[in-house]
């Protein structure tokens, strides 16, 4: 199956998409094959085994406590808050794991065995699950790769997901891995880029179906937000960094509405009834849902896959702005606002196919810009196509944004994704902003290609010293005292 819209946007849980929602995924699935192999009853022992950035950062993105639930038979996209809670407190309280749902095993997040400096040939992210029977016999082995976004390889199979990858695309009606090949799509059909991707979405959904699960993406956005306005006090993990967006909000509802004029009565705005944004504080409000969402995320809280957590507070804001600020909205009715949201989405997801297909989106393996640049990225061909940009005003759009998030490194304190990575999603989605309105001031033409940067950003990714991609070994990670 070809990427889509709906593997770069998936709903899971915090902190990380690579750290928490692949292991998990992983996880579930192993626990699947184990329970339809029928050799569960003869379980007696578990290991597992964690490499890389897995083991060096894993406490701090709640990897092994997400790789037990997924042992559980927990999805990330199903598992609520609620239940992450009840279950993890009942397994540190009675030690027991049930495997599956239905073995009881006596195991814990300090049983499992920790690889830091052990890569793996396929990738940083390793694990390895083992079970065994009461004599030693190993019953069932598999060894995963979470690559980045809560996508997971199997190892040994690597080369039959790429093949069956390459076929499906070569199915889809308006096939592309390129940013030169998605333009001349455009230029052939006179489609817009989030048209091309619905096209291509519409090869395995209906139109409607299509809709109503982008509505549903914002829409769990949107209770990201709404949940950490509600949320006070400091995030977990010992760094002690408190939230700010309760705070934040609260101030911005009183400074930022003036009474509705000329008949404008704000429907739809967060500023509450008879009021409206004032468009002077877009940025005040563009950080504050960035903050929100990546609180939140920090918390362990549900959250989307923008393509990753880590990045998660970036789409949400700048499609926060294209809903309340971009030109004519004040004026839109319930059906212009998600046509904004579906075409924002499907644009961005159109740019994250790209990234996926030429680079990659793991901070583990290319640094922070392959999570942060991506989705900072994405977002500004979202707002790019929604304030009516042509398909190389949008691939420019795009461009400008990564250009300049190139050589971010990923280093954050403590591996937890609090210290920098909240604030650089509000930072990114102001850059994915201003990238968008560059572009939409040119006609499109410009020196480098969205293709040259990708591919910039591979090689950058590359090139990187292993200790500022997520192995807590170098940067902020290593020169920042923890408190």
């Amino acid at each position: 199956m070809a990427v889509g819209v709906f593997d770069l946007f998936s709903i899971g849980i915090g902190p990380s998409s690579s750290h928490t929602v692949g292991p998990m995924r992983a996880a579930a699935v192993f626990s699947g094959e184990l329970k339809a192999s029928g050799l569960l009853a003869e379980v007696a022992s578990l290991r597992v085994d964690l490499y890389g950035s897995l083991a060096a950062t894993g406490h701090g993105h709640g990897t092994m406590t997400a790789i037990l639930l997924g042992l559980e038979g927990f999805h990330p996209e199903l598992i609520l808050p609620d239940e992450v809670e009840q279950r993890l407190a009942a397994i540190a309280e009675t030690g027991l794991l049930q495997l599956a749902g239905a073995v009881a095993l006596p195991y814990g997040v300090k049983d499992m065995v920790l690889r830091p400096l052990t890569v793996l040939p396929r990738h940083t992210n390793g694990m390895t699950f083992t079970v065994s029977d009461a004599g030693g016999r190993v019953l069932h082995a598999a060894t995963f790769f979470s690559v980045g976004g809560g996508f997971i390889v199997r190892e040994g199979e690597e080369d039959a997901a790429l093949q069956e990858l390459e076929e499906s695309k070569q199915e889809l009606p308006l096939p592309f891995r390129t940013a030169a090949e998605l333009l001349e799509h455009c230029r052939v059909t006179g489609l817009g880029i989030s048209e091309v991707m619905r096209v291509n979405e519409e090869d395995s959904r209906t139109p409607g179906e299509i809709r109503e699960g982008l509505l549903h993406i914002y829409s769990v956005m949107e209770g990201c937000v709404g949940t950490s306005l509600k949320r006070e006090g400091v995030l977990p993990g010992g760094l002690k960094v408190r939230r700010r967006a309760p705070d934040w909000y609260d101030r911005l509802r009183k400074e930022s509405a003036r009474p509705a004029v000329d008949g404008q009565d704000g429907s739809g705005n967060d500023a509450g009834a008879g009021e409206f944004h004032d468009p002077k504080y877009w940025q005040e409000w563009v950080n504050l849902i960035a903050l929100a969402v990546n609180e939140e995320n920090a918390s362990g809280g549900r959250v989307v896959t923008a393509p990753t957590n880590g990045a998660a507070g970036i789409i949400p804001a700048v499609l926060y702005y294209a809903l309340h600020f971009a030109p004519g909205m004040e004026k839109a009715t319930q059906q212009d606002r998600d046509d904004v949201v579906v075409r924002f989405l499907l644009a961005a997801a159109a740019v994250g196919v790209l990234y996926k297909e030429q680079a990659s989106i793991s901070g583990a393996e290319v640094g922070c810009q392959g999570e942060v640049g991506s989705a900072s990225s994405m977002a500004a061909a979202g707002l790019a196509e929604v304030m009516g940009g042509s398909p190389a005003q949008v691939e420019n759009a795009a461009e400008i944004a990564m250009e300049h998030n190139l050589g971010l490194t990923c280093d954050p304190i403590g591996g937890l994704v609090q210290v920098p990575c909240i604030e650089r999603n509000a930072i990114a989605a102001a850059k994915a902003i201003n990238a968008a309105k560059m572009a939409l001031w040119g006609d499109g033409s410009h020196r480098v290609s969205l293709d040259e940067v990708i591919v910039t950003m591979r090689e950058t990714g590359k090139d990187m010293s292993s200790k500022y991609k997520e192995t807590a070994m170098g940067g902020l990670a290593v020169n920042v005292v923890e408190c």
